[in-house]
């Protein structure tokens, strides 16, 4: 099979990285190359719209508990799927409506976040109602099995996808959900500063594909043009 672009600059990357820490350590004298990445295409992320979003939720509800509550942390609190695994309720303050994301889980280890920052989300009052209704004393760990067990990556998608559907739409597991979470702030005007935040994106640039799908955030950058300037009917 062919390796995209995106691949061989991941593994670029990784190289440029193990390099620079060689030269660093005194391993080697001196970088041997320059680690050059390959141009890569601009993708628009897929997402769901206001309606479908609605009928995953409603999907989820119907289908289990842990469904919905996993629909929600990625569709309105912007988790990964490895961030809502290792979500414990300590993480979670009812009172303030606010989540600590600071770990993460990968296949059975427990790291940081990717990137390596804690970050803070305040809830929407149906994920925290969500959150209160599933509140259970079988294990540290808010999403698990019946015996307290942790929840696999494999469960926590399959529970998303079988919701998915049920509401007959795109079976893309945790993904599509952050990017539904991300899509939708935009649209709603949300600062680029403030999406990366709440997603957890370490770089910028990664948030600003999702600006073009923000037009009132556009139409109120072009307004400010207009500031001073005489008034002119049309």
């Amino acid at each position: 099979l062919p390796i995209s672009p995106k691949t061989v600059n991941n593994v670029l990357t990784v190289l440029n990285t193990m390099l620079k820490k060689a030269v660093e350590w005194d391993l080697i004298e001196r970088m041997p190359c320059a680690v050059r990445l390959l141009p890569t295409p601009t993708s628009s992320a897929k997402f769901h719209d206001f309606a479908e979003y609605e009928q995953l939720v409603l999907a989820a509800e119907q289908l289990d508990p842990r469904a919905y509550l996993s629909v929600l942390l990625a569709g309105e609190g912007g988790l990964r799927c490895g961030e809502m695994m290792a979500l414990e309720w300590t993480d979670v303050d009812l009172d303030k409506r606010q989540l600590c994301v600071e770990r993460s889980e990968w296949k059975g280890h427990v790291t940081s976040p990717k990137g390596g920052r804690l970050r803070y989300i305040p809830m929407t009052g149906r994920l925290a109602g969500a959150l209160r209704d599933h509140r259970h004393l079988r294990s540290a760990r808010v999403l698990c099995e019946a015996d307290g067990s942790a929840l696999t990556q494999k469960v926590v998608q399959g529970l998303i996808q079988r919701a998915a559907r049920a509401a007959k739409l795109r079976n893309d597991g945790v993904h599509i959900l952050r990017h539904t979470f991300c899509s939708h702030l935009a649209m709603r005007g949300a600062p680029a500063g403030a999406i990366q935040a709440l997603a957890g994106h370490q770089d910028l640039a990664t948030t600003q594909r999702y600006m073009h799908l923000s037009p009132a955030a556009l139409d109120a950058a072009i307004r400010l043009l207009e500031t001073g300037q005489p008034r002119v009917e049309i």
